[in-house]
């Protein structure tokens, strides 16, 4: 079967515009990008119809949050909380059928595991496919001269993006999937 490429969009959900969470999705973008179309959305300079659009257009999502106080930003919580899933009289769905990876940033190694938390709503309540391990990074990471070993796991997950959505493409059986509850 021949395929479109793949649409990426990447979901920034950061007050800081163009910081080191925006730096870290990018950097997943570029890995995908000579296998995907790619694109950027940050929520705090986005309305949320257009953020939406473009999620509902993709064939996957870079979800990008800061974390503070052990979870992720009060942008990506509205955007999630906003986002409809097809049940209980909601029209659209547009997270389903979907594959995701999640990069979350933080001022020290202690919120790593923020990205399990998304990672379950994503999963179970959207019926997402979403690439384990998320990633996280402390904000130093993305300063100037970004870390190789930074650098080595964007690419990794940009590109098992790429597979990830080319595969729920070819099956109609993955982009069925629906939320249970």
């Amino acid at each position: 079967m021949n395929f479109d490429p793949a649409t990426i969009v990447g979901v920034v959900a950061s007050e800081s515009i163009g910081g080191s969470t925006a730096r870290a999705v990018r950097s997943v973008l570029e890995a995908a990008e000579s296998r995907a179309q790619t694109s950027v959305v940050e929520l705090a300079n986005t309305d949320e119809v257009t953020a939406l659009a473009a999620v509902a257009s993709a064939d996957a999502v870079v979800f990008g949050s800061p974390v503070y106080r052990a979870g992720c930003s009060s942008l990506l919580k509205r955007f999630l909380e906003k986002t409809e899933r097809g049940l209980y009289g909601e029209k659209e769905a547009p997270l389903q059928g979907k594959a995701a990876a999640i990069v979350l940033t933080g001022a020290s190694d202690h919120h790593f595991l923020a990205g399990d938390e998304l990672r379950a709503v994503l999963s179970g309540f959207f019926a997402v496919q979403v690439l384990a391990p998320s990633l996280y990074f402390r904000s130093s990471d993305w300063k100037s001269g970004t870390g190789k070993p930074a650098l080595e796991s964007t690419r990794a997950v940009g590109n098992a993006l790429v597979d990830l959505a080319e595969t729920i493409k070819s099956s109609p059986h993955l982009q069925g999937l629906r939320p249970l509850v």
